[in-house]
């Protein structure tokens, strides 16, 4: 390409016109940058515009320099780079402007040099931001820090498209339909390229907080949720607003965001999340449809970087591989897909295009009713104004009628004052061409003055110069120093002599006007004499038979009126009638429309049909697929446990109330169909699943209930055949009745519940007494060991003096204030509690509830009481610590129990407590109030080891050599048998803490939860 037509189309592009960029123009330049690889020829041409002078020129080379960009060749950042200072300071200096374009040049300006500084730092992303998730994933290295600080910079590149996207939103009159007008399309052209920028942000920020999420801890993550919120509840509304403006609607397809913010807490969320698409169509691609230049051989990456929309979906819901599936024993035992799974994918592909043209049918048919609806809209509006402008005409016809008359009663009045101010004005005329020769005299003689002045400049630079040679040419300073002084002598008594001329004028004008006032008075009352006069005269004529004149004139108007009324008449049939056709024209287009609707609407009846027998038919492959399965060899060494199949069997219970709601809900809406589907395909795999833990459960269980449950299972399965055989047909749709099959599943659940380890021996009608036991003997022992700190306390400070008193007195002040916390921390527990027990209990009474949640019931007992077993051996060991009896680590120990004891205790609460709970707030605080006081424990505790081993120092000054070495022997026998015990001791620790594990895990029954895992 030649540079010289590149550089003719930047200047046609950037140009001081308010006018929208024309793409073909702009398209050259991207083209020239390819095949320059470079924009050093772009920069060299804008070098030479004037944009610090002209704010549309610097808009429109914002706009353009954007799309370079974007769409140029990727050394366009390197060449612009070096201009980035230049560029900061434009900004600067277009900033101090607050409305109109100098603003908006600021902030484009900024937008820029955040998006260099962007891909400067991440050179991975290309100018157009579009990447694949593997490339995403792979510009962070699989470095969370990475990560974290890109995501940083994205919310920082987002923030300030929006900025720019805000502020030419209200630098418009959206009142008015600006986006039709020039001035508005040349504001609005660039904010195309953001909206491709937002939608790419938006969509990495989104999946980068999902992955963050998974690696780090919520609360860290919280400032980056609340400014995802912020900027998301702004671009939703941008892009709505954008949609709207009619100059976007026939250039680019705005996508919409989702009605609620994504759910990064729950990592499921992510297969909800739709990227928005951008769609710019190939028919309307310039906003002046001129044709586009040749684009030679640049190759469109777009394809190859996006993946297939309907793939990713599928991999998301379904998994990208059956081999990581641990269900799928096909592929376990090496067997490849049968017929039967390939006609599954077949079906769920013809599903999946015929769902791709319900929509597009949905959308068309959605586009043409609202053209349709804006069409008749416009021509209601055009009628109504036609009416208004007609009711107007007619009122400014009586106005302007009523104006003549008053028009001709003042001329009257001013033509005889005209022929008196003729004179005076032809007196003040000559005043006035007097007075303008006299100030075009003043007016030279100031330029005269001006040039004296001027050669003064030029006699003092020359001076200034020739100061070097000052001794020769002093003579002539002194000559030109007495010329100019005669020079200033005479214009300034030129100035005087002109002054007192101008005086002159002036009170000679001044006169004049006075004059001028007198005569006007004069005339003022000449004319209300002359007014008297008309008067006297009219009231004449009217005497002699005027009458006869105004009824002749009454006459004349009444026919004037009479015909513009028939010429009015008739404009308004004419245009009722124009209106009339119009309607009916429009009436039969809708009429055509909607037949066309109806007929897709039978077409989607009939599609909706057809995805729900598949569905169903689907559904009863998974059951018989599961009954299969029990009569297959390899099923027989499964195992499950019964906690595991109580479960499945309750939520196949949930999802076929969900089936049962979609199942009225199509009913009573037959266009709704997706909730029935959803719930018929849950359903499915619940209920196949429970078959197949039902009968890996059996294989556990004693003979008598292992037949009892095989049966149940089987009988269970075969209800739910013949119940969505009835679901398949639109005839039994409406009679189709799951309470044989519901009855199955609760047989289940019986059966399993039989099946299920009962806990603790205890009954448990007495865990609720048991619970408010254990809380009531945990507070009276935290009460007792407080009292006995402070009796322990009173009696140090009797007996102790010096060091040991300040130690003991630190000691026992800190685990008094531990005591403390931890009576607010069991009171608090205490209020929590019955906050759950109200909150979940229902219709049921206390001990019901403790009953129905055994489980949770016995951990929270299991907590209480090693919270007051942990109080009162900390307390045990004080006293033995006070009385130089125990030791300072065991005291430290201690602590550090009851701390892992009340963290058991919180945790056991927060299980069933709601997340807004105050007094789950309360409980939160006071564990950070028992960890602090446990920490302050520690901390005394240290501190007081350490200030009497100080105490402890020793004396080796009367020691012999013989006696030092054999010390020093001694001490080495010594560090190496602690040493050895204390590896020991690790050992016989970790020993303790495994024991500990299994029997807690036997009286939690965490080994019978496992089987669910390693059954099958």
């Amino acid at each position: 390409m030649d540079l010289g037509k590149m550089v003719v189309s930047i200047n046609k592009a950037i140009n001081a016109q308010e006018v929208a960029v024309k793409e073909k123009h702009a398209r050259t330049c991207i083209l020239g940058t390819h095949h320059e690889k470079g924009a050093l020829t772009f920069w060299a041409a804008v070098h030479r515009l004037p944009l610090s002078s002209n704010a549309v020129l610097c808009w429109k080379f914002c706009h353009v320099f954007h799309k370079l960009l974007r769409d140029g060749h990727h050394s366009v950042l390197k060449d612009s780079m070096r201009n980035k200072a230049d560029l900061s300071d434009m900004s600067r200096m277009w900033g101090h402007l607050s409305e109109g374009y100098g603003r908006l040049c600021s902030i484009y300006l900024k937008l820029l040099i955040t998006k260099m500084e962007f891909h400067s730092k991440n050179p991975r992303f290309p100018g157009n931001l579009m990447m694949t998730d593997k490339q995403l994933d792979e510009t962070g290295e699989n470095d969370v820090n990475n990560f974290f600080q890109m995501t940083v910079e994205m919310f920082d590149y987002l923030e300030c498209e929006l900025n720019l996207f805000l502020a030419v939103f209200n630098s418009l009159d959206m009142s008015r339909s600006v986006s039709v007008t020039t001035a508005g399309q040349c504001r609005l052209a660039p904010l195309i390229q953001v909206i491709l920028d937002c939608s790419h942000l938006y969509d990495y920020i989104v999946k980068l907080l999902f992955k963050l999420h998974s690696c780090l801890p919520a609360d860290t993550l919280q400032g980056h949720r609340d400014r995802f919120q912020e900027q998301f509840r702004k671009l939703k509304d941008l892009l709505y607003r954008s949609s709207n403006l009619q100059y976007f609607k026939r250039l680019i397809q705005i996508p919409q965001l989702p009605e609620n913010p994504p759910n990064f807490l729950r990592a499921s969320a992510l297969s909800e999340h739709i990227s928005p698409v951008v769609v710019i169509p190939l028919e309307s691609s310039s906003p002046d449809n001129e044709p586009s230049v040749e684009t030679e051989e640049l190759v469109d990456m777009d394809t190859a970087l996006q993946p297939t929309h309907g793939e990713s979906k599928f991999d998301d819901l379904f998994g990208t591989s059956s081999a990581s599936d641990p269900f799928n024993f096909n592929s376990q035992n090496g067997m490849y897909k049968d017929d039967k799974d390939r006609l599954i994918e077949q079906l769920s592909r013809d599903i999946r295009a015929l769902k791709e043209e319900l929509e597009t049918f949905k959308a068309e048919s959605h586009r043409l009713c609202q053209a349709l609806r804006g069409r008749i809209s416009e021509l209601e509006a055009e009628l109504a104004e036609q009416t208004h402008l007609k009711q107007q005409a007619l009122d400014e016809g009586e106005f302007l009628r009523a104006e003549l008359e008053d028009l001709r009663r003042r001329r009257e009045d001013t033509e005889k004052a005209q022929r008196s101010l003729t004179e005076v004005e032809k007196k003040a005329q000559a005043n006035e061409q007097r007075y303008a020769k006299l100030k075009e005299k003043y007016t030279e003689l100031v330029q005269s003055h001006a040039e004296l002045l001027r050669k003064n400049a030029e006699v003092t630079r020359q001076v200034t110069v020739a100061r070097a040679a000052q001794d020769e040419v002093e003579s002539v300073r002194r000559e030109m120093q007495e010329k100019l002084k005669e020079a200033q002598e005479e214009s300034q008594h030129r100035d005087e002599e002109q002054s007192e001329k101008l005086q002159v004028l002036q009170r000679e004008l001044a006169g004049s006007r006075e004059q001028l006032s007198t005569l006007r008075a004069s005339i003022t009352s000449s004319q209300q004499m002359s007014t008297d006069l008309s008067s006297k005269i009219e009231a004449l004529e009217q005497d002699k038979g005027g009458l006869a004149e105004a009824v002749a004139q009454k006459e004349a108007e009444l026919s004037v009126l009479g015909v513009e009324l028939e010429r009015l008449q008739s404009t308004l049939s004419s245009e009722r009638d124009s209106a009339v056709k119009t309607a009916e024209v429009l009436q039969n287009q809708l009429n055509e429309k909607e037949s066309h609707e109806q007929a897709l609407e039978r077409q989607l009846a009939a599609e909706r049909l057809a995805l729900l027998r598949s569905s169903v038919e689907e559904g009863e492959r998974i059951i018989q697929d599961a009954l299969a399965r029990l009569e297959h060899p390899a099923h027989i060494g499964c195992t499950s446990s019964a906690d595991y199949l109580v479960s499945r069997s309750q939520a196949a219970l949930e999802s076929l109330n969900r089936l049962q709601t979609g199942q009225q809900q199509y009913l009573s809406d037959p266009t709704d169909v997706s909730e029935l589907l959803r719930a018929v395909a849950q359903l499915a795999h619940l209920v196949g699943d429970t078959i197949v833990q039902g009968s890996a459960t059996s294989h556990m269980a004693p003979q008598e209930q292992a037949d009892m449950l095989s049966e149940a299972v089987k009988s269970c399965g075969g209800d739910a055949l013949v119940f969505l055989q009835l679901l398949k047909e639109e005839e039994t749709l409406g009679s189709a009745d799951s309470t044989v099959l519901r009855e199955g599943l609760a047989r289940i659940t019986c059966i399993g519940e039989e099946l299920r380890p009962k806990g603790l021996d205890i009954d448990q009608g007495e865990l609720g007494d048991l619970v408010e036991q254990e809380l009531a003997a945990t507070s009276a022992a935290v009460e007792s060991a407080a009292a006995r700190v402070e009796e322990m306390l009173s009696q140090a400070r009797a007996a102790d003096t010096g060091i040991k008193m300040e130690v003991n007195e630190r000691i026992l002040a800190s685990c008094t204030d531990l005591m403390q916390a931890i009576k607010v921390l069991i009171l608090s527990s205490k209020d929590l509690q019955r906050d759950i027990v109200e909150s979940g209990r229902g219709a049921a009474s206390t001990k019901e509830f403790y009953a129905k949640n055994s489980r949770w019931t016995e951990g929270l007992i299991s907590a209480s009481k090693a919270v007051g077993y942990g109080a009162t051996v900390m307390v045990d060991a004080a006293d033995l610590v006070v009385q130089g009896k125990g030791k300072f680590e065991e005291l430290m120990v201690c602590s550090h129990e009851i701390a892992a004891s009340t963290a058991q205790l919180v945790a056991a609460s927060k299980v069933k407590a709601d997340k807004g709970s105050a007094n789950l707030g309360r409980l939160q605080q006071a564990s950070r109030g028992v960890n602090q006081a446990t920490a302050s424990v520690v901390a005394s505790t240290k501190n007081a080891k350490s200030q009497i081993e100080d105490t402890e120092t020793m004396d080796f000054s009367s020691m012999t050599l013989t006696q030092i070495k054999r010390q020093e022997m001694d001490s080495q026998v010594r560090v190496l048998e602690l040493e050895n015990h204390l590896q020991k001791e690790r050992q016989k620790l970790g020993e303790l803490r495994k024991k500990h594990y299994e029997l807690a895990g036997v009286a939690e029954g965490w080994e019978e939860e496992e089987g669910t895992g390693a059954g099958c």
